[in-house]
């Protein structure tokens, strides 16, 4: 069935499916030869996957294919027909030098468990890449284990609980969430076993200090926060929180989806931070998404 479609010039158009544009006898390859005898599908698979025949199968020239197929692409949102305002994900602009870069088969057909002599060059980059983040940081070390942001917050909550649990501290099974946390930090935190303290936000947006202390008791294993929070306001009472924190027997961790508001000008590290991620593809410029390469240091 034809669907209706805004035309440049906003006249409502009429584009054809592809089985409207379907005619029988047409079709869109030229497959070569075969070089090797047929196999009876029926033997390898399974009597009731089989279908005996494909009805209503659209028939049409590879050219009509090829039209079909970019007049749907041209649909797709994409940067370079447009500004998208998603957040601090897209609050920065890669360059396409930097898509081919990554998409380079040194990076692409790396394998983990390659001989360590084959691979100097990425791992060349790699250590001065940690080197970096823990510059930027301020932090004592960085991983670049974990595969995105989500996946560094797991793992930044995992070293939370194992500090706790190698000093006897098991009853801390809380994690205190303000309410400007970004969504993936109470959804980490319950992955992780925890449960969550909402923590409120003052009228100017920034947290509220005295509730903090209210509710910082030996059962709170961490607080995490986002700085320059999700409202975009930098927290201006970051030494203060991260020492109420510490001295109830808590960690701060330190989420750095906005850390692109931060870079050469204040490090989490300086402000006591005891974890922190980095999301590459916002703070830097990693791809982000889909075909890129995915990553969520934590220092």
């Amino acid at each position: 069935m034809a669907k209706e479609m805004i035309g440049t010039k906003g006249l409502i158009l009429n584009e054809p499916s592809l089985f409207e544009l379907s005619h029988s006898g047409n079709t869109g390859v030229a497959l070569p030869e075969m070089d090797v005898d047929l196999v009876d599908a029926s033997t390898l698979l399974p009597k009731e996957m089989l279908r005996q025949d494909i009805e209503d199968f659209p028939e049409l020239s590879e050219p009509e294919v090829v039209r079909h197929y970019t007049r749907l692409s041209t649909k797709n949102f994409s940067l370079d027909g447009g500004f998208y305002p998603l957040g601090s994900c897209t609050m920065k602009y890669n360059p396409k030098v930097n898509e081919v870069v990554a998409s380079l088969e040194g990076f692409t057909q790396a394998h983990p468990y390659q001989d360590e002599a084959d691979v100097q060059g990425i791992m060349e980059l790699m250590w001065g890449l940690e080197q970096d983040l823990v510059e930027i940081s301020g932090m004592d070390y960085v991983s670049l284990h974990p595969a995105a942001g989500s996946h560094g917050e797991f793992l930044g909550l995992k070293l939370f609980r194992a500090y706790h649990e190698s000093r006897g501290e098991t009853q801390r099974t809380k994690i205190l969430m303000p309410d400007s946390a970004h969504g993936t930090n109470p959804a980490s935190a319950a992955v992780c076993g925890y449960s969550c303290v909402a923590l409120p936000s003052k009228a100017n947006g920034l947290l509220d200090v005295e509730a903090l202390k209210e509710l910082m008791t030996d059962e709170i294993a961490g607080l995490m926060l986002t700085n320059p929070n999700t409202c975009g306001i930098f927290e201006k009472d970051i030494l203060e929180i991260c020492d109420i924190v510490h001295e109830g027997g808590g960690l701060v961790y330190y989420d750095g989806a906005n850390m692109n508001a931060m870079v050469a000008v204040a490090r989490p590290g300086d402000m006591g931070a005891d974890v922190v991620h980095f999301n590459t593809h916002k703070t830097f410029s990693t791809p982000h998404g889909g075909g890129g390469p995915r990553a969520g240091p934590i220092g």
